[in-house]
């Protein structure tokens, strides 16, 4: 009977042991999985064919003025960046779908007001006209029977369709439309198009590249400023960016940054410094 109890007790004591190293393992694996940081993503929406705002480097990564403005917020802000080529015409299906956190990519504000939230606006842009040097076409009156194109979902195609150029766009021979500025240029080098209406920080990449294939004309189409874009109610997430890239004004980053692209006439076209106090 003595020999009967004392195997009793040592099972017993085997299964409390048993018990209190599953417990300490329990405790131990979720200490460990508690204690490993996630790193939240902001992922930013942009045309990858889109110089100087954004772009497909010689090395084949992802570069542009605007992506490097949203590098350094992430690393100020504790974010891990991720950039996120978009299809522009889409690119309020990308927003809305929570595929990506904003548009930072030389957005237009202006006539957008009320359709997404904005930060404060950081670049004065225009919208202007390329033809082909030797084309004989010197002023907007010069393009009537003339073949324009603008970019699909674009601010040019906006102003084009607005009824401040009414007049001007009617007088086309026709209005057509490209997926991106890089075909948009392809198609006046071929001579399919007469002229193309595209912002004044790409017409510069491409004007400064061409060897004197293009010229610009003089006269503006219309004039707008760039801002970053978030869904519209996102105000939290619009606040951290601005506070941070009001940040980098202050201490010189921003501009130190657009340096970077002088070649474009960037530096000239930053106006954050009108909104940050």
């Amino acid at each position: 009977m003595k020999i009967l109890k004392t195997l009793f007790s040592l099972l017993i004591i085997s299964a409390l042991l048993i018990a209190c190293g599953n417990k300490a393992e329990t405790v131990q694996n979720t200490e460990s999985a508690t204690a490993v940081p996630t790193v939240k993503k902001f992922v930013v929406g942009f045309d990858a064919e889109y110089p100087p705002y954004g772009f497909v480097a010689d090395d084949g990564s992802y570069k542009g003025f605007d992506l490097d403005l949203a590098a350094e917020f992430c690393k100020r802000a504790g974010y891990e960046f991720v950039a996120q080529p978009i299809d522009w015409d889409s690119k309020d299906l990308e927003l809305n779908s929570g595929n990506i956190d904003c548009i930072w990519n030389g957005f237009t504000v202006t006539g957008r007001e009320n359709d997404y939230t904005w930060t404060f606006p950081y670049v004065d842009n225009s919208i202007v006209l390329v033809v082909k040097s030797g084309s004989g076409i010197e002023k907007k009156s010069d393009l009537a029977g003339k073949v324009v194109m603008g970019q699909a979902g674009s601010s040019a195609m906006t102003a084009l369709e607005d009824e401040e150029n009414a007049e001007l766009t009617k007088s086309f021979k026709k209005l057509e439309q490209c997926p991106d500025y890089n075909s948009g240029f392809m198609n006046l080098e071929s001579g399919m198009i007469d002229c193309l209406a595209v912002d004044i920080g790409v017409a510069k990449f491409h004007l400064n590249s061409s060897n004197g294939k293009f010229v610009q004309l003089s006269e503006n189409l219309s004039s707008e400023q760039y801002a970053i874009g978030f869904k519209k109610g996102n105000t939290v997430l619009r606040d951290e960016v601005q506070k941070v890239v009001s940040e980098m004004w202050k201490d010189g980053t921003f501009l130190k940054i657009a340096n970077q692209y002088a070649d474009y006439s960037l530096p000239d076209m930053i106006c954050l410094g009108d909104y940050v106090k």
